[in-house]
């Protein structure tokens, strides 16, 4: 059941000596050897310590780690619908050897006309979704995404590399009409991978031949405009690599159609690279320095007729051209070989592409897809995770939910961190089945534990794996190797609770006595008077919780799935004043799901006679963005039927004459 995520062994591919091109095989390894770290963790208690995948890099003959494939994509998808099948673009069927750690995705031109805008507002855009289902059954997860109008970045990583994926910001340049329109310009993810900065940034320059030079002036543009936080690398040229790729329009001068299409016909290529745009540039111009590309050895990506594989037969009649290009920059050169055999510095990097390929086989759109794959060569600076993690081996009772775990002496440590549980085959940080908020009190050896709650497991039989999110590195820091959850259904608990409550009764039905039900909810404050720290909520920081006048100061579950309010008792939401009040927008958010059931029922007239008195008031009206916790809520009621049927599971159906109450007076479910 786990083959497709265990970890496949592969091959370590440098640059032949003899030849000095060409990927040679040197050794082999299994990638997952034990460690020292894993081994102390292991002897501490009974049950098993993961191996923590991906912290152990494979070592060559020289002492360099190696982090073994990056396979890159870039796609001027022309407005056009997602395929059915995007395997063989991601190079995912090609083989155990041939295995990607990272991938990264560049799109142009996806549909960003005004309706369809709108529903990629509500809901993830219909590529992204695509490439997230697609890759997900790979065992990858999406690490970091960007968008600015058409142009769509996405970054995803096999699970067990993401806590060593640190430091991640993303950034984007308009330079359409003079800077104020996005449909061209660039978009970058940057990211700590192994302690080495890399930044992928995925540009749409200006179309037409004679624009190479606003091309040139674009592309420094964004060179310039992007800044990162942090004294690491600040701008792009900054990282230690760079792989820049996209629509960059550079055409082939000089040369007349003709000859360009008996070239192609003839496979000639090499006779059209020394007229190629961006082959001249790179020799002209300082902004190119340093940035190396693959030879092209495919045909032009463009134009094509589209839905087939025949170049423009228009009445335009465009010369085909390499527009869709991926190149890759080292910040610094690799030092020689060492003759004495010393260790290689640490800081010492190297890049060999193995593949630079289109894909002639889609036809959706005018361009073809390009990928390349690439082996990076570096030293880790990260050989352990921020924060380790054991779990058992198997959870077949609910008392066995328990997690163990211990975080290195600089890790920056949050109240908002919490360990969530995620089937085999998630999609992102927020796809979680459950949650519990990280403990950082009651200390035991440097050891800490937490429990999930009954109510919280899945139920049924399936394969998980436990994420620490750490809140203030904003991503994931600890992970576990797949584990087995065998919990009883539903049906399976009804039965069994239906046979012993009967006996029960025969024994005694004298007395009744009635008991408030208790809390089990994953917070740390689970019986203390604390505060509420809803993952849903966290992200909000303008918003609170009031309880029913009654029920003011008693301790409430953090958790919306955890405990169920009675009828009556449920909290309503508002927004509160302060320093936050204008920033929405909260320290983490591992879903924003789970609102509605701390929700406040309310008849109509009860929801506006006091909204009506305070409007009064003089209070301005809100306006509501997609951003804003108004729109959030609204979001709720546009989810897929999943989330819908997750945030409304085991409630009662609203009412006729009921609305959902918000702060301004207009019931949370008006489209806006």
């Amino acid at each position: 059941h786990l083959a497709p995520y265990a970890r496949p062994a592969a091959r370590l591919f440098l640059p032949s000596a003899a030849s000095g091109a060409g990927p040679v095989q040197r050794g082999w390894w299994d990638g997952m050897p034990t460690l020292p770290w894993a081994q102390s963790v292991q002897t501490a208690v009974s049950s098993r310590a993961p191996r923590q995948r991906g912290t152990h890099l494979p070592k060559c003959e020289h002492g360099l780690s190696v982090f073994p494939r990056v396979t890159v994509v870039t796609w001027n998808v022309g407005t056009a619908m997602p395929p059915s099948d995007v395997t063989s673009l991601l190079h995912l069927n090609t083989g155990d050897t041939n295995d990607s750690d990272m991938i990264a995705i560049g799109l142009q031109e996806v549909n960003s006309m005004i309706n369809q805008r709108l529903k990629d507002a509500l809901f993830t855009d219909q590529w992204s979704e695509l490439f997230m289902d697609v890759l997900s059954t790979f065992n990858f997860v999406l690490v970091s995404t960007v968008r600015m109008q058409g142009v769509i970045l996405l970054v995803f990583a096999k699970y067990y590399h993401l806590p060593f994926l640190q430091d991640i910001q993303t950034d984007c340049t308009r330079t359409g009409l003079g800077g104020y329109w996005g449909n061209k310009g660039g978009v970058s993810v940057r990211l700590s991978i192994f302690g080495h900065m890399v930044c992928f940034l995925n540009c749409h320059l200006p179309a037409h031949l004679e624009k190479a030079e606003q091309r040139k002036e674009d592309f420094t543009t964004i060179l310039n405009m992007q800044q990162f936080e942090g004294r690491a690398a600040s701008g792009i040229l900054d990282h230690d690599i760079v792989f820049w790729f996209g629509d960059l329009n550079f055409r082939i001068e000089s040369l007349d159609i003709r000859f360009v299409k008996y070239a192609i016909d003839n496979s000639i290529l090499s006779q059209l690279w020394e007229k190629d745009q961006l082959n001249i540039a790179k020799g002209t111009w300082p902004i190119l320095s340093g940035f190396q590309e693959g030879p092209l050895n495919f045909p032009p990506t463009f134009k094509f007729d589209v839905g087939t594989n025949q170049y423009d037969t228009s009445a335009k009649k465009r010369k085909p051209a390499w527009t869709d290009r991926i190149l890759w920059k080292i910040k610094s050169p690799s030092a020689p070989h060492n003759p004495s055999g010393r260790r290689l510095s640490r800081n010492i990097l190297t890049v060999t592409q193995l593949c630079y390929c289109s894909h002639m086989e889609y036809v959706a759109s005018d361009h073809k897809p390009v990928a390349a794959i690439f082996a990076v060569q570096f030293a880790s600076k990260a050989d352990k995770p921020l924060v380790e993690i054991q779990v058992a081996d198997e959870w077949a009772r609910p008392e066995q939910a328990v997690v163990r775990y211990k975080m290195a002496s600089y890790f920056h440590r949050s109240s908002w961190d919490w360990i969530g549980l995620y089937r085999v085959g998630f999609r992102h940080s927020k796809d979680y089945v459950a949650y519990v908020w990280a403990k950082h009190e009651d200390m035991e050896s440097s050891m800490y534990q937490v429990v999930f709650s009954e109510e919280a497991l899945p139920k049924g039989k399936g394969e998980f794996i436990l994420c620490y999110y750490g809140n203030n590195y904003n991503s994931i820091t600890g992970v576990t190797e797949p584990f087995q959850i065998s919990l009883p259904t539903s049906e399976e608990a009804s039965s069994q609770t239906d046979s012993s409550s009967a006996s029960s009764e025969e024994e005694d039905n004298s007395t009744l006595v009635l008991l408030a039900p208790k809390s089990r909810s994953p917070s740390p404050g689970k019986m203390k008077q604390h505060r509420s720290r809803s993952p849903s909520l966290s992200k909000f920081q303008g918003l609170s919780l009031r309880p029913a006048s009654h029920e003011r100061g008693a301790s409430r579950s953090p958790s919306p799935q955890s405990r169920r309010s009675p009828k009556g008792d449920i909290p309503s939401i508002h927004l509160t004043g302060g320093e936050h009040c204008g920033n929405p927008l909260g320290r983490a958010d591992p879903r924003n799901l789970g609102l509605l059931p701390a929700l406040r029922l309310e008849t109509v007239d009860q929801a506006m006679g006091p909204r009506r008195a305070s409007g009064d008031q003089g209070y301005p009206a809100r306006r509501r963005s997609p951003t804003s916790p108004t729109a959030s809520l609204v979001n709720l009621f546009s989810t897929s039927p999943k989330e819908r049927r997750g945030s409304r599971e085991g409630q009662d159906p609203l009412p006729a004459g009921v609305v959902l109450g918000t702060t301004d007076g207009r019931a949370a479910g008006t489209a806006h």
